[in-house]
């Protein structure tokens, strides 16, 4: 039994090629084909259905103009042609959650085609190819359960059957299953930025279906399995590598792999056979009858690049070299496109100065905060008018790096930053005498640190003003309390 494979997918002669295929649902307020909530998520089962996506007999279609620019921005975003002509087709099978028999989807005419998409993995910089993006709509739900009398029972939702779907079909470029995962990774980062999707996986708004080969160097491609039932990044590396594995010990042994569909079983960390694997021929294609062919004219093309955002890799670049902040920092900063907004709003006020204090206080503070509280990945606890004001307030000496500390956590949302401090009572401490008696006592507390400066240890005049401080709550400054210090151990 092979134990390891490669980053490069090798092992013993052996190459690995990988294509994924992933399905994103499209952010719509109504599905594919008809009026229906695609806020299907807290929904009763089976409330947001109607004659269309319910699969009713004579039911028409009508074709949601936004999934189909939201497809368009995502081929754009993927460097994809926009061909002036698509179709819709019917795929034909049969499944219990596809009521109608057939899923409305794109064959021969997709939207996009013939893209790219560069990420980095394992440090170097890699392109894959982007075969096609097309739209399609989502199927229901089986919910698998026991009754209350013990019977194991399949029941249906529909909530989910007809929500704009987007495949994106990528090119077999990837050799190795951590490529795998950082193309998916990058790939939803750029969904995420575009704002078409908000690709969280957990809820299976990002689905990835792995086709993986194996193949001795400089031979044709191996028989194809796809691999299914993959809910994580981390589920689709090791399911790779199981595959990769299991592959070439059969190769090895001078056996056959079979194309086939297998899944992914989580807990015990393998893959098992599903079914003999579809051929295009199998869902039995045919061009809608209820939907017109789409003709995509050049100006509506250059009104949708228009609203493209930057994208993560050039920003990352960007903000590394106008901020001066280091590389590993401008891509944990560019990682969501809202924490990125929020950076450079602040960034942009003072200068690289500035801009460095808020990437340390994102990153170092802000950041954990956010994963204590279990906010999502593109929502700071802070506005950005918020940490620019903390900042500010350190700026003029009104607060002290471990008195905004302590008042981080306990701002309200949209709460003045100084107003929030006040009613803390964590403003600057002004008052010389509360400051001097504070340096007494200190002095009297560590007579051993006040022996060694007088005796011309300068560096003990550290373990002073940090214990003075201390005692005053972290609301004196530290130049306050260290020139008080110097005056007293001067003897002034």
């Amino acid at each position: 039994m092979v134990d390891e494979v490669g980053r490069d997918g090798a092992d013993g002669g052996y190459e690995t090629v990988i294509g994924l295929e992933v399905h994103a649902q499209l952010l719509t307020e109504s599905k594919m084909y008809c009026g229906c909530s695609a806020q299907y998520a807290d929904a009763p089962p089976n409330t947001l259905v109607c004659i269309v996506c319910g699969g009713f007999p004579g039911a028409l279609p009508a074709l949601n103009q936004a999934a189909i620019e939201a497809g368009i921005l995502t081929g754009l975003a993927l460097n994809c042609d926009i061909p002036a002509f698509c179709k819709l087709d019917r795929k034909n099978y049969f499944y219990p959650d596809l009521p109608k028999g057939y899923q409305i989807s794109q064959f021969d005419l997709p939207l996009a085609v013939n893209g790219h998409l560069d990420f980095v993995s394992g440090g170097a910089q890699r392109r894959v190819g982007i075969t096609r993006v097309h739209i399609e709509e989502d199927t229901g739900r089986l919910v698998h359960r026991t009754d209350a009398s013990g019977v194991e029972v399949s029941l249906v939702d529909l909530n989910r059957s007809g929500v704009p779907l987007m495949e994106i079909v990528g090119e077999p470029d990837l050799r190795s299953p951590e490529e795998a995962r950082d193309y998916l990774m990058a790939l939803r980062q750029i969904l995420r930025y575009v704002g078409v999707s908000t690709s969280n996986m957990e809820e299976g708004a990002f689905r990835c279906d792995a086709n993986v080969s194996v193949r001795e160097r400089g031979c044709p491609l191996g028989a194809k399995v796809e691999v299914k039932n993959m809910n994580s990044f981390r589920a689709v590396e090791r399911a790779l590598r199981f595959e990769v594995i299991r592959q070439i010990d059969i190769l090895g042994s001078g056996g056959r792999v079979d194309q086939e569909t297998r899944g992914w079983v989580e807990d015990r960390g393998l893959t098992v056979s599903q079914r003999t694997k579809e051929q295009a021929h199998d869902y039995r294609y045919f061009p809608e009858p209820d939907l017109p062919p789409l003709v995509i004219s050049p100006e509506m093309v250059s009104t949708l690049r228009a609203r493209l955002p930057e994208m993560p890799g050039h920003r990352r670049t960007r903000l590394a070299e106008r901020y001066g902040i280091g590389e590993l920092e401008a891509a944990l900063l560019t990682a969501e496109r809202e924490v990125a907004d929020l950076y450079e709003t602040v960034a942009a006020t003072d200068g690289t100065d500035r801009a460095r204090q808020a990437a340390n206080w994102i990153l170092n503070d802000l950041t954990g905060l956010q994963r204590a509280r279990g906010l999502p990945v593109e929502r700071l606890p802070l506005t950005a008018q918020q940490l620019q004001d903390l900042l500010d307030a350190l700026d003029a000496g009104k607060l002290t790096g471990r008195a905004a500390k302590e008042l981080l956590p306990q701002i309200g949302e949209g709460e003045a930053v100084l107003t929030a401090a006040a009613n803390l009572n964590l403003l600057v401490l002004d008052e010389e005498d509360v400051i001097r008696g504070a340096v007494v006592e200190t002095m009297e507390a560590l007579p051993a640190a006040v022996n060694d400066y007088r005796a011309g240890k300068t560096a003990a005049i550290g373990r002073l003003i940090g214990e003075t401080i201390r005692r005053t709550g972290g609301r004196a400054s530290p130049d306050q309390v260290r020139r008080v210090l110097e005056e007293e151990l001067s003897g002034q």
